[in-house]
Formats: structure tokens, C-alpha cells, sequence
């Protein structure tokens, strides 16, 4: 057997765990008559299996008509009820009897009436119509759109007499999502962009608006479909080596088209980790920034918290070790999605004195414990950590900076980290610019990552007077806008990098399945990198690589590709528009 042959069983062999059946066939030297022609067809038929697979899903049902109500349930102005598939116009002759086709994409009044009533029932007067014939539509097929009264009656009859129209093929109601669904399995989408749409949809900040916008553009999509063409067109070349090198003369050696390869695969590899990158940036827009309130007991935490969040969150009182529970809250600052937690206040067995000095024996029972080891917990979860430390009155009566080491320490392992000292009031002006600067120089500057850091100074007594005339009473409002300054810092991506927000995170975990692919495939063939005075080149080190295992590899990785688009060869296409569709809502 040539390896022509060998090479076709091979890949046949790799079809048993996908949805299409292949019957077994076993390949000879004489029964190979033509390599080329072989290879051509079986491709062919599998491509052809793939898109019949696509065409009769069963998530598909092309002749059906499906109608839903596209606006929110309840009372409205207006309610807009979309109907798609191929029985539109029989819908609208049986509404609006005696009346002309509409001419599509203009808005037209009818009165619409219940198609099986003997006397002329009246569903809707004055109804807006428009009709968009398909294929350029938004689910691909005929769509007819109603703008009846928003009425809850009106909207349930106009639903309830659709169903009842005759047409030739089934009317039905939509299943969530269904509409862009159709969009998708009609080319009028991809996958990144209907995911895109999903995050628009539920979207519920400006930052999480402005993050799902840049990824509906669709260039996303077009990105990894170039990148799955190329790997496409790259393994095909190696292939060819597998199946024509004994026939053929090729007019590249094997090592310098492995060559070719490895560079397009370098260049994608080095794209792909910047959209991984860009992708956690665009979750802490998507889940939200978690940010978490250190400090020793008394200090002011819950009543820093409550008057960042804007309501009683914690419970606030001068006995100590009041929190012992994590007490978390949601807020959306500037347009960012935050989660505060406020914590249990640290303190050790060794009792501190205000300036951190050991000085006695402490009792700290089990819930407290457990309560600072949660907080420790939380701390280490954090994208941002705020340690609270406050001006206290020392052994001798003298002001302190009373704060607590191990949370600044566990601030200096944070990227983006603020140190805050509460009960600015209690001195004055002078003193207090002394105890901070005696704090940072002798207490942040010590510890590694806190050297640079500038301790923000409030009030929290001042903040919640509400009688005084100042801008900022209390200074709780310059730490909010340190804050979005973190926020911008974590989450900013390079104008010519705006649409990777749009990154999801289902496709951050296919471009890494992807990456791994590759760098097989760069294992594969030898490849290793080199360095040189310029910077970093590579050089392939094997004469004899495995080009069967690394033509794999590239498949492997164009089909982690594909999955993320939704073209391609992707045998799963049916499960992943389960997992993203089942979060759309009826009538989208």
C-alpha cells in the first residue's frame, strides 16, 4: 500500500466520533488507481456530509414559521411581535384581509383581523406592517413584524390568532433565541457575533455596553476565519507531501515548505496570545472588578463601604470585630461593575499597639478566626485590594497611624492595590501631614510593591454629614476616582485593539485548546527558538519530522477555529449553539 493510501485511511479513521457515519472501506495499492482523485473526492463527500448535517438539523426546521412577541411583557405604548419563515404573507393576507401586498420595507397601517371569525373580528386598529423579504434580513428568511397597542389584551389575541392562519407549512412559536439562531444557520452571523449580541442583551453597565458593541462588528469572526483558512491552506501543503512526494516533484524540499509553515504558524500563535490576553481584560468588564476591604478591626471599613455603595451594606458600630462574615455588594461605579466585600478585621493572637508593635496577648475566638481566614481568602480571589488603616489616639494619648501589617502585605501581592487612612478629622492639617509621612516612610516604603504607593486620606464622620457645603466632604469621592482610574488601567485595550473586548470567555478556552495545537505542531516539526543579538529566530532542528502528526496539528487547531465562528468542520456545531443560545430570551 502507497502512502497515499495509507494517509487516506488514516484521516478516515479519525471520523468515527463524529456525527456523520462512514462505512469501512479498505484501500490496496491496485484498488488506488488515482491518489489525486481519490483524495479530491473523499474530500468532497465529507464537505458535502458536513453541510448536509448543517442543512437538516434538527435546530432547523426550515419550513416552519415562527412568530414570538420581540418587545418586554407588560403594559407598553406600543408591542412589536416579529413573525419569520416562509408563510409571512400567507400571515398577513389572513390578518388583513381584502388588503394589498405590502411593499417590502415600508411601513404600512392596517387593521388587523382574527382570520377565523364569521363577523369581522377585530384584533387591532391602526397597526403598523412591514414586511422584508428575505435572504437580506435579520433571520435570513421572510420576516413580517406587527407594532400593535401595547396593550396586555391586544398583544395576547394578536399572539393567540397567528398560530390560526392556514398557510402551507407549520406556524409555531419561536423557542428562546430562535430568531438568531436562524440568523446564524443562514450566514447572517457568526458565532462571535451572536455572542456578542447575547452580551448586548444583557448587558448593565456602560462599560459592558460599550465592550459588547465593539465585538458585534464582526471582525472578530473574520480574524479567526482567516486564521483557520491559512492553517487549512497550510495543511494541505504538507499533506500533499504525504500523499504525492513519491508521485509528484515538488518544487520546495520538505524542509523549506515546513519552514513556510512554521513562520504563518508563529505569526498566529503570537496573535493568539494577544487576544488572550484582551480577553481578561474584557471578563473584569463582563463579571465584574472584585474589590476587597482590608484593614484591623475599627477602622472604618463598613462605613468606608456603605458610603462607596451608597446604602447600609454592613453594619457599623465601635464594637470591635462586628464583621465577621464577608458582606458583599454590586455596584456599578461610572459604568463599571464592581463587587465590594467587606471583610473581618485582622488582628493576631499578639495583640499591636496603633504603630504595629507587639505589646500583649490577644483572645480571638474560633468565629473570628475563621472570619480573618476568609478574609484572607477573599483578599488573594481580588482584583483590587483597599486597606483601611485610621488616625487612633496612641498609649500616651498622641495621634497614630493604627493599621495592620499582614493586610499590607497582602495589598503589595495585588496589581492594583490603595491604601486608605480614615479619621482625618480627628488632627490637624500639620499633624496629620506628619503621621502620614512618618507612615510611609517607615511603614509602606519598607515593604516590597507598597514603596511607591501615596496613602488617600478621608473621613468618613465628614462624608456623612450632609449639611456641609464642601464638594468633596470627606475625600470618599477622590478615592471613587482612583478607583476608575484602576479601573481603566485593568480594563483599557490600545485603540487598534478595541474589538478584542468583544472577546468572550467560551473563546479565550478554544484560542488556548487552539495555542496548544500549535505549539504541538511547532514540537512536532523541531522547531526551536534561537537567540540572537536582534532578538529571537528560530531554526528547524529535524530532518525527519513527523509530517502526518503535525498536518494534525494544524487540523486540530483549525478546527478549534471553527468552533469558535461556527463554519467550518466543527462535528460539535449543534452542542455549542445549545450552550450559547439557551441564555437568549424568547423573541430574539
Amino acid at each position: 500500500m502507497n502512502r497515499a493510501a495509507r494517509r487516506c485511511m488514516f484521516t478516515c479513521s479519525r471520523w468515527h466520533r463524529s456525527h456523520i457515519q462512514l462505512k469501512p472501506i479498505h484501500l490496496t495499492h491496485q484498488s488506488l488507481t488515482s491518489s489525486a482523485t481519490f483524495v479530491h473526492s473523499w474530500h468532497h463527500n465529507i464537505v458535502n456530509d458536513v453541510d448536509l448535517v448543517r442543512r437538516q438539523s434538527h435546530l432547523h426546521p426550515r419550513d416552519d414559521t415562527i412568530y414570538a412577541l420581540s418587545t418586554a411583557h407588560g403594559k407598553a405604548g406600543i408591542a412589536v411581535i416579529r413573525i419569520s419563515g416562509p408563510s409571512c404573507k400567507s400571515v398577513y393576507h389572513r390578518l388583513c384581509p381584502s388588503k394589498p401586498s405590502l411593499k417590502p420595507r415600508y411601513a404600512s397601517i392596517r387593521t388587523l383581523y382574527h382570520p377565523n371569525s364569521s363577523v369581522s373580528e377585530i384584533l387591532d386598529s391602526e397597526a403598523l406592517v412591514l414586511f422584508f423579504p428575505g435572504p437580506k434580513t435579520v433571520t435570513g428568511d421572510d420576516v413580517l413584524e406587527l407594532h400593535v397597542h401595547g396593550g396586555s389584551a391586544t398583544v395576547k389575541a394578536v399572539l393567540s390568532a397567528i398560530p390560526e392562519c392556514a398557510a402551507d407549512g407549520s406556524i409555531r412559536y419561536a423557542e428562546p433565541g430562535e430568531f438568531t439562531k436562524r440568523a446564524f444557520l443562514n450566514d447572517r452571523l457568526d458565532l462571535a457575533q451572536v455572542e456578542a449580541l447575547s452580551e448586548t442583551l444583557s448587558a448593565e453597565t456602560e462599560q459592558q455596553r460599550r465592550a459588547a458593541v465593539r465585538g458585534s462588528s464582526g471582525s472578530l469572526g473574520r480574524t479567526y476565519e482567516d486564521w483557520r483558512q491559512k492553517l487549512l491552506q497550510a495543511r494541505a501543503e504538507m499533506e500533499a507531501l504525504i500523499d504525492f512526494s513519491e508521485d509528484q516533484h515538488f518544487d520546495e524540499s520538505p524542509t523549506s515548505l515546513i519552514g513556510n509553515v512554521t513562520r504563518q504558524v508563529k505569526q498566529i500563535l503570537q496573535s493568539i496570545r494577544v487576544h488572550e490576553r484582551a480577553s481578561e481584560r474584557s471578563e473584569l468588564l463582563r463579571n465584574g472588578i472584585k474589590i476587597a476591604l482590608l484593614g484591623p478591626p475599627n477602622v472604618g471599613k463598613s462605613s468606608f463601604m456603605n458610603l462607596i455603595v451608597g446604602r447600609e451594606a454592613s453594619i457599623v458600630s465601635g464594637e470591635s470585630g462586628t464583621t465577621r462574615d464577608i458582606i458583599e455588594a454590586n455596584l456599578d461605579i461610572r459604568g463599571y461593575l464592581c463587587t465590594f466585600a467587606d471583610t473581618a478585621g485582622f488582628r493576631t493572637a499578639t495583640e499591636m499597639n496603633p504603630t504595629g508593635r507587639e505589646v500583649s496577648e490577644a483572645k480571638i475566638g474560633a468565629i473570628e478566626e475563621e472570619g480573618i481566614r476568609r478574609a484572607r481568602v477573599k483578599a488573594t480571589q481580588s482584583d483590587v485590594i483597599i486597606v483601611l488603616a485610621s488616625v487612633e489616639a496612641g498609649p500616651l494619648g498622641k495621634p497614630q497611624v493604627c493599621y495592620d501589617l499582614e493586610t499590607l502585605r497582602l495589598a503589595a501581592g495585588c496589581n492594583e492595590r490603595l491604601v486608605v487612612v480614615n479619621k482625618k478629622d480627628v488632627v490637624s492639617k500639620d499633624g496629620l501631614r506628619v503621621l502620614v509621612r512618618r507612615f510611609t516612610d517607615e511603614v509602606l516604603a519598607k515593604i516590597e510593591g507598597l514603596e511607591p504607593v501615596q496613602p488617600a486620606l478621608v473621613s468618613c464622620k465628614e462624608a456623612q454629614d450632609l449639611s456641609s457645603d464642601k464638594t468633596d466632604p470627606g475625600s470618599v469621592r477622590g478615592v471613587i476616582d482612583q478607583l476608575v482610574s484602576s479601573f481603566a488601567n485593568m480594563t483599557s485595550l490600545p485603540a487598534t485593539l478595541q474589538d478584542l473586548h468583544g472577546v468572550t470567555e467560551r473563546q479565550r478556552q478554544l484560542l488556548v485548546q487552539c495555542r496548544g495545537h500549535l505549539e504541538d505542531y511547532l514540537e512536532t516539526v523541531g522547531y526551536t527558538e534561537l537567540e540572537l543579538g536582534g532578538g529571537v529566530d528560530g531554526k528547524i532542528q529535524s530532518e525527519d519530522a513527523d509530517i502526518t502528526m503535525a498536518a494534525e496539528n494544524l487540523r486540530y487547531a483549525a478546527s478549534n477555529l471553527g468552533r469558535i465562528t461556527g463554519r467550518g468542520e466543527a462535528g460539535d456545531v449543534e452542542e455549542i449553539l445549545g450552550v450559547i443560545f439557551e441564555k437568549f430570551c424568547v423573541g430574539k
